[in-house]
């Protein structure tokens, strides 16, 4: 980001954003700084309605909440995208059309001199041949003009449809990146900045959100019994779940391995259970057949747990709060959904 910031603004905002670290204990590292400037220099009008919503909240600011702010506000979206080639070709194109411009400028400048030149030698002109030599020359340099246009407009159009192309495979670049490439759903890295942003938007609008946390029961068996095509399977099984039970703005992910997440916006626990149950009983409903030789391999299950965002509370906390209730179902017999309020009581088992 470019500052336009005076010395003495940029000393002031310095201060206050140090000032504010020291008051919060926040570590004065180069990404907590730039949170704090940024917030009292109103650079990002939405870092600075989040930040005022959580401190009017009187809630204890750690270190990891002013991460998430960093990332969130002040980090570039693309910067985890390994597409060098594609900016390298973006710039190249961006430098063609530059200098196509500037050829342009000097060659409309050339005829407005020649346009100029001729003007003053008409009324010098003695007879029809000098007449005939100076229409001559400005037809000559008028279609030279023409042409030049001509060029100058397929040249630009064929630039924008190349950085149009580039702009389309730096999207695609950017979505592998956050995609699951085994099952197509959300990966890892689009789990956390998702869950930042449904939190932030909780916290803003005041609207709950809920995390489930779900796990294959046994899938290591499983996999070593039939192999790993047959796991592959069963995790392209369980994907295909997930997608036909979530709506709307909620976000189905592979979190690791043979573990999922579902992140739910404007969700309460209850009803991020029922949507929990109703996931655990589609996939035991689900019958795996071997596609290459037709052998019914059985059922799989899953365990589940379910948390409820708190507002202003760091996210591992609730990662770590869904994830116990999860092993909270494996514990009480697995093919179970666990909420982590009472989880002795609210567990459901298949055919419960």
């Amino acid at each position: 980001m470019d500052y336009v910031h005076s010395l003495k603004q940029s000393v002031e905002y310095s201060g206050s954003a140090m000032m504010m670290m020291e008051e919060r204990e926040v570590p004065a590292n180069p990404n907590n700084f730039t949170v704090w400037y940024n917030y009292f220099s109103g650079a990002f009008p939405d870092l600075k309605q989040a930040l005022d919503i959580l401190l009017d909240s009187d809630l204890e600011f750690t270190e990891a909440h002013n991460a998430a702010f960093y990332r969130k506000f002040c980090s570039s979206p693309y910067e985890a995208i390994p597409a060098p080639l594609i900016a390298e070709k973006m710039e190249v194109e961006l430098t063609a059309v530059l200098a196509t411009l500037e050829r342009a400028g000097r060659s409309a400048a050339d005829y407005g001199t020649t346009l100029e030149t001729t003007s003053g030698q008409l009324t010098g002109a003695e007879g029809a041949e000098d007449l005939k030599q100076l229409i001559n020359r400005v037809l000559t340099q008028t279609r030279a003009m023409a042409e030049q246009s001509r060029d100058v407009e397929h040249q630009l159009k064929d630039s924008s449809a190349q950085i149009g192309q580039l702009r389309e495979q730096l999207e695609v670049a950017r979505s592998e990146a956050m995609t699951d490439a085994l099952t197509g759903l959300a990966n890892r890295k689009l789990f956390d900045a998702t869950l930042r942003q449904t939190a932030m938007e909780a916290m803003e609008t005041g609207q709950t959100m809920c995390l489930l946390i779900l796990d294959l029961d046994h899938f290591k068996k499983f996999n070593d019994s039939f192999g790993h095509h047959i796991g592959d399977q069963v995790l392209k099984l369980l994907a295909s779940v997930l997608r036909d039970s979530v709506k709307g703005q909620d976000t189905a992910v592979r979190y690791g391995g043979e573990e999922f997440a579902v992140i739910l916006p404007d969700t309460a626990l209850e009803g991020a259970f029922a949507v929990a149950e109703n996931i655990r009983r589609r996939i035991i409903g689900k019958e795996l057949i071997d596609r290459k030789t037709g052998e019914r391999l059985g059922r799989i299950t899953v365990s589940i747990g379910v948390g409820q965002f708190a507002p202003g509370e760091p996210l591992r906390e609730l990662i770590e709060r869904t994830d116990r209730a999860m092993y909270a179902a494996k514990d009480g017999g697995r093919n179970r959904v666990v909420s982590q309020e009472e989880p002795s009581e609210r567990r459901l088992a298949f055919g419960t």
